[in-house]
């Protein structure tokens, strides 16, 4: 079962993974919580402690060195934050003041000789190195205070070693003497670097968001209210359960309701990925941020706020991305120790060379390099990246991952198990068969349906179904009377008749027998046989056969065909007869031995346990017997369709009924794993290759600054890809 809903915290001041630990850290000593998960790149933290005061969390925050506040879930953040506008404004900054320094070595290849004089660098550094650099430095102690490392420190620290070696040089120089050796150019161009790649982080991540910010702006400002017989234009808040609220041809709908009067179409194409128009008539529900096709719409309200199903879409999303994949587990115990190691090696770069060559000032510059480029941002960046991205364009292809180890786990499944009726199947009986021994099969389906009128019996809708198909008018029954148990009776043109199941026509002495091939023709098809029966001067009579079946949801072959694709087998647990379950993999392409039948809910769970002991299992449902089957399986996929129940026993959930949605799960499940690794390869191979560089002195400062935030755009960007990915499910 998925665990209570977290309370989301909005953290500020977050550099790299260390800062995620002592966040963590922070709130896991607050007494009440129960578990604690940052996200480097949602800059959010996920904290699940009951009756425990947010004020209590915020204030651990803020003395662990960050600020923080709880999150709102309101409008969608606008286009430019202003957080963004500030590191925009701040790397223009920054960016004009470090060229006239970094202007001679860029000038040099090019034999021009210019060089600024001192203390004009001096002047040009100064600010980026205190004002727009100073973040560097009241993170860095506040990390100090905390006991702990961050990639601010080793800025503060390597950019500081630099700008002060030049201030001494340019203090101790003798008049008249050679201009002495400055480094203002390395330390403001670090700066100026870093501060270019937390803007392109800053923008990259926002891109990672854009599902969430997609589905926020789908909620219209104001609704328009039937009160009185009057047409009120109110504020979507304002309204309440129970209100009538009208919407015009080409309005998105502003809240979850039943229609009650009008027909027309809903685009529900960004809540549930169906890029079909879904048609809508009174009784039908509709879900609010869909758009409202060709008629107009009165409905009566459902559902408003936090309780409507796009607000509960927004908050899975979100959910899903703010908690940790369990492959970071591995980097959240290397981030622990990164920031001393690196300190150390540092120091050991520094005394290295400076005993063995005498030259302080290059063993200076070497220690440098190695702080800027350990910074560990990508690391912290890698593997939440990539999960926003992965959830972000699953929930746009109607798949909501509502639990992040699902999406690590669902690429490694090797088996899949499926509920038949309302998974595979429609959900709801049809007429499949028909037979008048008379030859008339008109009028039979017209006096069956003539027998139907009125009733909201599954069969009965699927009787009057098939005759509005055909064209058949319902004959004119009189006295329809339920027999509980049985059927129903009625007259007709002063004759009495009835309609239901076998045993029914046995107990009125109805002579079968003409039928009984047919009847077990229906039978072994995993058919359910209803008889119509008239009475005469000599007794009941058979009237004609009526079988009803369940028919194969149209992308369901297709579905099975997918996860072969994949390498994955699939299996059908149903409770339903051996017949119906054997017809259903026929026309699905399941083979024998993929079928078990007549299982009860304690049956598959069994099921799926003895599976699951073997490897990787999922298991996809949508009814309240399928509850136990989805939280036993390793993965459980709920249709958006089914009960409550079932979605909150899954980890994932898919927002309409199409089988085909499993196979792309599992699909981005394993392209995201991917990126995960991807980015971990190319955030470690950034130091591992980078810190020996700096150690042994080929690798300048500058150099190192570009190569780190290199390394944190790349990951980003790398997880950005998975924006390309096309679902097969998409017609």
């Amino acid at each position: 079962m998925q665990s209570e809903s977290p309370l989301r915290l909005d953290i500020e001041g977050m550099t790299c993974a260390s800062c995620v630990g002592r966040v963590e850290k922070a709130l896991r000593k607050v007494e009440g919580v129960r578990e604690a998960s940052v996200n480097l790149a949602t800059e959010t933290a996920a904290v699940i402690a009951p009756g425990v005061p947010a004020a209590r969390l915020l204030q651990a925050v803020e003395q662990a060195g960050y600020h923080a506040r709880v999150h709102a879930e309101a409008a969608p953040p606008p286009t430019m934050t202003p957080a963004i506008s500030r590191e925009t404004r701040h790397l223009w900054l920054a960016a004009l003041l470090s060229l006239p320094l970094a202007a001679p070595m860029l000038l040099m290849p090019f034999g021009v000789h210019w060089a600024l004089p001192g203390w004009a660098q001096w002047l040009l550094a100064t600010p980026v190195q205190f004002w727009l650099g100073g973040r560097f430095y009241r993170a860095g102690f506040a990390a100090l205070r905390a006991r702990s490392g961050n990639m601010d420190q080793l800025v503060a620290l390597g950019t500081s070693a630099a700008y002060g070696l030049s201030v001494y040089h340019l203090l101790a120089a003798m008049p008249g003497h050679h201009p002495p050796p400055l480094y203002f150019e390395s330390s403001a161009v670090v700066v100026t670097l870093i501060l270019l790649g937390k803007w392109l982080e800053a923008r990259a991540k926002r891109q990672a968001t854009d599902a969430i910010r997609a589905l926020q702006a789908l909620r219209p400002a104001t609704a328009r209210v039937l009160r009185g017989g009057i047409e009120t234009q109110v504020a979507v808040d304002a309204v309440a359960v129970g209100d009538e609220v009208v919407v015009l041809p080409g309005e998105r709908i502003p809240v979850d309701g039943v229609v009650v009067d009008g027909r027309s179409h809903s685009d529900e194409s960004l809540l549930s990925g169906e890029s079909r128009p879904v048609p809508k008539a009174p009784g039908d529900t509709v879900t609010g941020g869909a758009v409202n096709g060709e008629g107009r719409l009165q409905l009566r309200t459902t559902a408003v706020g936090a309780e409507t199903a796009l607000a509960r879409i927004v908050r899975l999303v979100e959910d899903a991305q703010v908690k940790k994949a369990p492959i970071q587990r591995i980097v959240d115990r290397v981030s622990a120790v990164f920031v001393p190691v690196v300190i150390g090696i540092a120091l050991l770069t520094l005394a290295g060379w400076g005993l063995a060559r005498g030259d302080w000032t290059q063993a200076l510059l070497n220690a440098v390099a190695v702080l800027v480029i350990a910074c560990p941002c990508a690391l912290g960046l890698a593997t939440p990246a990539a999960v926003m991205a992965g959830t972000g364009v699953a929930a746009r292809a109607g798949i909501l991952v509502q639990d992040v180890e699902a999406l690590e786990t669902a690429g490694r499944l090797r088996t899949v198990a499926f509920d038949k009726t309302g998974t595979l199947t429609v959900g709801k009986p049809t007429l499949v068969r028909l037979h008048a021994p008379n030859g008339d099969e008109s009028e039979l389906l017209a006096l069956a349906a003539g027998l139907q009128q009125g009733s909201e019996h599954p069969l009965a809708k699927a009787v009057l179904e098939a005759a509005r198909e055909r064209g058949i008018v319902p004959a004119a029954v009189t006295g329809i009377t339920a027999v509980a148990g049985r059927g129903v009776q009625g007259e007709q043109a002063g004759r009495r008749l009835a309609l239901g199941h076998t045993r029914w026509m046995a107990e009125l002495g109805v002579a079968l027998s003409s039928l009984q091939t047919l009847a077990d023709a229906a039978a072994q098809a995993g058919l359910s046989a209803s008889w119509l029966a008239v009475a005469t001067p000599d007794g009941w009579q058979p009237r004609g056969l009526l079988a009803f079946g369940d028919a194969p949801r149209p992308q369901s072959a297709a579905a099975i065909a997918a996860l072969r694709a994949l390498g994955i087998r699939p299996l059908l647990l149903t409770g339903d007869s051996q017949g119906a379950a054997r017809a259903l993999a026929a026309q699905v392409g399941l083979q024998e031995d993929e079928v078990r039948a007549e299982l009860l809910p304690q049956d598959k769970l069994e099921a799926i346990r003895a599976l699951a002991a073997q490897g990787p299992v999922g298991m996809v449902g949508d009814g309240l017997n399928d509850a136990p089957a989805l939280a036993a399986a390793t993965v459980g996929f709920a249709l958006g369709s089914g009960t409550d129940v079932a979605m909150h026993a899954a980890g994932i959930t898919l927002m309409r009924p199409d089988p085909r949605l499993v196979a792309d799960a599992i699909d981005i499940s394993r392209r995201s794993v991917r990126k995960i690794h991807q980015n971990l390869f190319w955030a470690f191979v950034y130091n591992v290759v980078g810190l020996p560089l700096a150690a042994l002195g080929l690798l300048d400062p500058m150099l190192a600054g570009a190569a780190m935030a290199a390394s944190s755009v790349s990951v980003v960007t790398n997880a950005l890809l998975l924006r390309r990915w096309t679902p097969r499910a998409r017609d």
